[in-house]
């Protein structure tokens, strides 16, 4: 069901788009980036010892 955007749809739908993305994209960098500090912190953990 989706509602009746007339002349604006073209412009709605790529901003949905758009905004999907970027969540996605911020979704992916914030795993990356945690992956990442998970791995220098398991390394300095490991040479303390």
């Amino acid at each position: 069901m989706m509602p009746d955007l007339g002349k604006y749809a073209e412009t709605v739908l790529s901003s949905y788009a758009v905004s999907i993305l970027l969540i996605v994209a911020l979704v992916w960098w914030s795993v990356r980036a945690a992956r990442k500090a998970k791995l220098a912190l398991e390394d300095v953990e490991a040479r303390r010892k």
